[in-house]
């Protein structure tokens, strides 16, 4: 079995030494960095299958550190969880807008780390296994993060696209907005349902002709299916 390398990027030496511990004491390679600075010369070396990222940091804050790694084709695809303060909301909405795949409020327990680390890491191999998803003329490629409609390319948000992927994946199947807030979400406990469905209309707006092939199941939630 493949060893999963974690890294954790954390200014508290205490929280740091226990993330590092824990995660060790799991099964996992972890190392532990205190800001940005660091990070980066490591990600360079070896790409992690997985960053626990802080916000409030030295230097470059959390925030900064996902998006420099979002815009960088080398580290956009690496699995981030951030570590946000309690009730610090903004911040963690920002930082699930640009691509974190999810978050922990502080103070947490170890149990809570590894679970949510599993589960990340759990999602992101199921995306892996399969690049390229298709339904009917509609065509979803991991790797180039790019959707076709009859060959024209649509443009979407980071949700947007991990939405229509559990989708395509699952094709045929219907999904739970609860199934679909666990797969695109993560464990946030803030994100209601609803949002489930302002994404899903907002989706089949962009997809236009294609938008039909998302289909809405009373009371259960939606699949997609030609």
């Amino acid at each position: 079995m493949q060893t999963c390398h974690i890294y954790a990027v954390e200014d508290d030496d205490n929280i740091r030494e226990m993330l590092l511990y824990a995660l060790s004491s799991s099964g996992f390679q972890a190392r532990g960095f205190t800001d940005g600075g660091t990070l980066f010369p490591a990600v360079a070396e070896l790409l992690p299958d997985l960053i626990l990222l802080d916000i409030m940091l030295p230097g470059d804050d959390g925030i900064t550190i996902l998006k420099k790694m979002k815009k960088s084709g080398k580290t956009a695809q690496i699995p981030v969880i951030m570590l946000t303060a309690k009730g610090a909301e903004h911040d963690r909405v920002r930082g699930l807008d640009l691509g974190a795949d999810d978050y922990i409020t502080k103070p947490f327990s170890v149990m809570e780390v590894l679970a949510r680390v599993r589960a990340v890491l759990r999602r992101t191999a199921s995306m892996e296994s399969a690049s390229e998803l298709r339904v009917g003329s509609l065509s979803l490629h991991r790797e180039k993060r790019q959707v076709l409609a009859d060959g024209a390319e649509i443009v979407l948000t980071y949700k947007e696209f991990e939405l229509l992927a559990a989708l395509m994946r699952g094709a045929g199947i219907v999904l739970s907005r609860d199934q679909l807030l666990e797969r695109v979400w993560g464990y946030d406990r803030e994100v209601e349902s609803r949002t489930v469905d302002m994404h899903i209309r907002t989706l089949r707006r962009k997809l236009g002709g294609h938008g039909g092939l998302i289909k809405t199941v009373r009371n259960v939630g939606y699949k997609i299916e030609e």
